[in-house]
């Protein structure tokens, strides 16, 4: 299934007229550095959604960047100042859950971005105690029961392909194994604890759900809920808390996903969400009292509250314009705190009484030092490509760019393969908008969020069609009066990255540099080196992209890095030391084989990120490096002293899967 993202709603306020128009007159365009950008807060919402609220529903359970590294956060909802319950100073710590009956909470964090993720417990005198000890698994939260006696995580210790599931006692910590997997991917639990669903990857469009009956032994084959002869993408959201139905997502019945639910008695099915857009989650208060629906609607997310008992959508007052999203619920469900973010302030949070749905400001996490008047909302909009086809992208132009004053621009790729570029606060951008260069974040055939059509277009033809559509993203972007023609650069990360070297490789003339942050390189061994733990999800992985064993040869023809002698254009790439997806020997030998050109390479790595960087430190680094490469080769302006030195590896760092510092 495609993967579901976050929430929107929006309120509107009227302003009085005045008797004289008076012509407002534009603030001075003021630029920032990269630090200003990026000193920011940003948060993360508690990840169970049951029990995000403290004990006394005075706090809710975050995880905040504040000091630098993600750490959980109790944020009191009644205002005032968060308080820090974990104190890392090395590897990102992100919050999972209060407990039921006291204020211990659950966390999960890694080995510096290797993504073997341990859950922890904050205990109540602040220690924690690692719940999945071991040195080369991975583990995951899986739920509450209903009762808050028992909880479910999901750990690769057994096998390093698959996860099977265990039941903790919510006192003792004791566990049990309910669920014994071979191939399935574990994806939500019955609040009575009998059910246990799962899905299975088929092909990139041909996935099923499965039923475990967790009240007979561990190892047992699940049960098909959904036969069909069809090509169909099934998944599933959550149960309901009445355990009496699964809602799950299908494309059955048109382009784009919608939710549907089975009845665990009968087996009867029915629709319960349809859209024009694919339906991102559908969700519940604890109690069932409430459901939430979020809709992933061109590149933002509508959510709505539904009260089920009278019909009737909440409406919240006091809630600026942006996207709603990580709603959660306190114990009693009368109100309920969330995040709200807009393409030029990164996500607040927000507390609300449900008895009048006015809303009260906790947050604000955009630096003060920025003046959030000089930083620009991003356009929706579309281009035609080689083919005639209707591209979306969000276009973000400069304060003052104009046919007299053109800058320069950048093409911007997701990951994925299968990603989409949405519509939210995104630092890095917006730094490189403050200084000068128009943006295009393309959202190419094979992206998520546009129908399962769109979405297929590039199977098996990646760094072909995909790519084409890129550089026609260039082409549109030449057709802009304000946009200077010959000064145009790419850049993205993971798959993205893999565009960019594609992009210099392949299309040689049409940028005029690149910036490949964490890309792929060698498809052969990229898709060979998979991590163990996506065993569940590989098949399907191969059917898009090629199995290496028998499409080796269209691999190596797409790969950059066999064909370095064409690259002409100035390159940076960006790397994390401790990536388990894109290796860091990509990144070597690609800058290796473009040094043999003679072509300007730089090369920055991060001794302790891994796929994505979480250090705060490191994105100010990664997006000053960006802004310097971009001012040299598009603008002419030398770069600062150290612009692209790789920090050094610091000593202090965690091992994988230890406790956080303390």
């Amino acid at each position: 299934m495609r993967r579901a993202l976050l929430g929107s709603m929006a309120v509107l306020g009227l302003v009085a007229c005045q008797p004289v128009a008076v012509e407002a007159k534009a603030p001075p365009l003021q630029t920032y550095d990269a630090k200003a950008f990026f000193d920011t807060t940003a948060v993360s919402m508690a990840a169970a959604s049951q029990y995000a609220f403290s004990i006394d529903d005075k706090n809710v359970l975050l995880a905040t960047d504040k000091s630098g590294v993600f750490n959980a956060t109790a944020l009191p909802v009644g205002g005032g100042e968060a308080t820090p319950l974990t104190q890392s100073t090395t590897t990102a710590v992100f919050a999972i859950s209060y407990f039921p009956s006291d204020d211990r909470v659950l966390v999960s964090t890694d080995g510096g971005g290797d993504e073997l993720t341990h859950i922890y417990v904050r205990t109540a005198d602040g220690t924690l105690k690692d719940l999945t000890p071991g040195d080369k698994h991975k583990a995951d939260f899986l739920g509450w029961s209903g009762d808050g006696k028992t909880f479910w995580l999901i750990s690769n210790e057994r096998d390093p392909q698959a996860f099977d599931v265990y039941a903790y006692d919510a006192t003792t910590f004791a566990r049990k194994l309910v669920f014994q997997n071979s191939g399935f991917s574990p994806a939500a639990i019955s609040p009575d604890g009998k059910w246990l669903a799962l899905s299975k990857e088929t092909t990139s469009a041909d996935s099923d759900v499965y039923l475990a009956d967790l009240t007979k032994p561990a190892k047992q084959t699940p049960v098909l809920i959904t036969p069909n002869d069809k090509t169909i993408a099934f998944g599933v959201y959550e149960f309901t808390p009445d355990s009496k139905r699964l809602v799950y997502a299908t494309d059955e019945f048109g382009e784009f996903t919608e939710a549907w639910t089975h009845d665990l008695a009968t087996g009867t099915k029915a629709e319960l969400v349809k859209a024009d857009w694919d339906v991102q989650y559908v969700t519940y208060s604890r109690s069932g009292h409430y459901r939430i629906t979020a809709i992933n609607q061109d590149a933002s997310t509508k959510l709505n509250i539904l009260d089920q008992t009278t019909g009737k959508l909440l409406t919240l007052a006091g809630v600026p314009a942006g996207d709603i999203g990580n709603v959660r619920f306190d114990r009693d469900e009368t109100h309920i705190a969330f995040t709200v973010a807009s393409d030029t302030s990164p996500a607040d949070v927000f507390a609300a009484d449900l008895a009048t749905g006015l809303a009260t400001r906790l947050t604000k996490n955009l630096n003060p030092a920025i003046d959030e008047t000089q930083l620009v909302d991003g356009e929706v909009v579309r281009y035609k490509s080689f083919d005639g086809l209707d591209i979306p992208a969000i276009l973000f132009k400069p304060k003052g760019a104009s046919a007299e004053h053109p800058v320069p621009a950048v093409v911007d790729v997701h990951g994925g393969p299968g990603g989409q570029n949405r519509k939210g606060y995104a630092a890095q951008y917006q730094h490189l908008v403050n200084h000068g260069y128009a943006v295009l974040r393309v959202n190419n055939r094979g992206s998520s969020g546009y129908g399962k059509t769109f979405f297929h277009m590039d199977d098996k033809k990646h760094g072909e069609v995909d790519l084409d559509d890129v550089v026609y993203g260039k082409k549109y972007l030449q057709t802009l009066d304000y946009v200077q023609k010959e000064k145009i650069a790419i850049m993205g990360g993971s798959y993205g990255g893999y565009m960019v070297a594609a992009a210099l490789t392949f299309r040689p003339e049409e940028f005029t540099a690149g910036i490949d942050i964490f890309g792929v390189t060698n498809w052969v061994r990229t898709l060979k080196a998979i991590p163990p733990w996506w065993g569940a999800q590989k098949d399907s992985l191969y059917d898009e992209m090629g199995d290496p064993a028998t499409d080796e040869e269209r691999q190596r023809r797409i790969s950059p890095l066999f064909h370095t002698d064409k690259v002409t254009k100035p390159l940076l790439v960006i790397q994390g030391k401790n990536d388990p997806r894109v290796l860091q020997v990509e990144s070597d030998e690609l800058v290796a084989g473009v040094k043999k050109n003679g072509v300007p390479v730089e090369y920055v790595i991060f001794p302790d990120e891994g796929h994505g960087f979480l250090r705060k430190e490191n994105r100010i680094t990664a997006s000053n490096a960006y802004v310097a490469f971009l001012d040299q080769y598009l603008k002419g302006i030398k770069p600062p002293e150290g612009a692209y030195a790789s920090p050094a590896d610091p000593a202090a760092r965690a091992a994988p899967a230890a406790p956080p510092a303390q």
